[in-house]
Parts: structure tokens; sequence; C-alpha cells
């Protein structure tokens, strides 16, 4: 069943996560008649096994949503995709997008897109996760052709990110862009952290665009549902609206 008042289209969702925090944030920055149908994992641990056996769980929710006659489907989460390779991920995309006859794009594929954007080669990566978790998650950028300076980590539980203070992770922020002045932007994995308060505080005094994963959400829907709907207040992404040169998805088969 198709979600009411979605006369702008509408986007099927598979959340990683049962948090509600970045989902309730996306809703409130999605226009007006864009309906939304979301399904849930219920990744809890964080782990590199946690997040390879999601896979096979998305796939059934892929499928489900598919049935349903949405007009787009968005795997979103990008550890589990970061962790399954940029290019296997991009085979993924094509065999869902020909079983299912529906476009598919995943938070990876949205970031990329954003950074393309903005026309970005070199950027700093942030996330809330500790250790060699976040090498996989800067290969798989640099295996899309960028420059991963670094992915820098808050070393933080997994069920404790969403009590981080937003300027708490300012300050770490800040500090590790000062080791990178040469970054052309911020990416911030990951909408567990309550940190669009910080957003355009960011892209002032780092004079540099930042990418959040929810704003990259927002932007990238709008686009696979052809609308342009600027929204303030959450950064230079879904404030400007750029035009990507490229979409690192790829059409449904018809």
């Amino acid at each position: 069943m198709i979600a009411t008042n979605a006369s702008l289209g509408t986007v099927g969702i598979v959340r990683p996560t049962q948090r509600t925090a970045g989902y309730e944030d996306l809703l409130r920055m999605l226009p007006v008649g864009v309906g939304v149908m979301p399904l849930c994992l219920d990744v809890r641990r964080g782990a590199i096994d946690e997040f390879k056996e999601a896979i096979a769980g998305y796939e059934a929710k892929v499928a489900e949503l598919a049935g349903m006659g949405v007009d787009v489907i968005n795997p979103s989460g990008a550890p589990p995709f970061m962790v399954l390779g940029y290019d296997n991920e991009q085979a993924l995309i094509r065999k869902w997008e020909r079983d299912y006859k529906t476009r598919v794009f995943t938070s990876g594929t949205s970031q990329i897109d954003a950074l393309r954007a903005f026309k970005v080669k070199r950027f700093l990566g942030v996330s809330y996760f500790g250790g060699d978790i976040n090498r996989v998650f800067a290969k798989y950028f640099i295996d899309a052709g960028f420059d991963c300076l670094d992915m820098a980590g808050m070393d933080i539980a997994f069920d404790k990110v969403p009590e981080l203070p937003s300027d708490q992770v300012y300050r770490f922020i800040k500090d590790t862009f000062c080791k990178h002045p040469n970054a052309e932007a911020l990416y911030m994995l990951g909408p567990a952290w309550r940190t669009l308060d910080i957003v355009e505080k960011l892209e002032r005094d780092l004079g540099v665009p930042v990418v959040p994963a929810v704003p990259a959400q927002c932007w990238d829907i709008q686009r696979h549902l052809n609308l342009r709907k600027p929204v303030q207040g959450f950064g230079r992404l879904i404030a400007e609206m750029p035009v990507s040169p490229t979409m690192a998805t790829h059409k449904a088969a018809s």
C-alpha cells in the first residue's frame, strides 16, 4: 500500500536500526507531498560482522518495498554497504534494479554524489566508530575515486551515540580539521549523532561544505523524484540543492 499524501512521489526506505531520531529529522526536511514507506532492520552492535550479515535482510526489505509499488528505494545506513565495498555495492544495486524494476540508491551513493555536486575530490571524513572499521569506510570512497584524507572516529559505544553532545562533536571535528587544512569538504558519517544544529556553524568556521547523512538523504530523495525544493538551516547541500554531474546509481531496467 502506497503512503497517503504522496503527490510528489514515494520513497521506500530500509533503515538499518530502530532508532527514530534521524528518521524523524528526515521527515521534517522532506517536502510535503513526498510519501515515505519505512521498513527496519535491527542492527544493534555496530560491528563489521553484523553489517555483513545485514545485507540479506536488506534484500528482503527491498523486495517488499518493490512489491508495494514505491517509485524509488533507499536502503539506508552507510556502514553495511561500505563494508560490502564500493564495487560490490554497485553490482548489488544493478542486480536489485534489474530484479525489482525500481531505482535503488544507498546512503553511500547519495554521499558520493553530494561530494561530486560540490566538485570535491579531497575531503576529511568523521564518524562515531572507533578502530579499523574507519579504514573500511575510507577505502569505499577511495575506490569511488576520492582522496579521503582521513576517516577520524570518535570512539563511543554504538548505543550511546545519540547521547553525544553536539558541542563535543564540534570540538572533535574542528580539532581534526586543523590537521587537514587542504580538505575541500567535510563528510559526517551516519545519522545517529544529533548534530544538525552544528552543520552551518561548521561550514562557516571551516570554510568548506559539509555533507551530513540526513541532509544528503533528503537531497538525493528529491533528486531521484525529480524535485528541487531547498530547505534552510541544515547546511549548503539542501539549501542550495546543487546538481551532481553524475548519478552513482543506475536506472532500473525497463
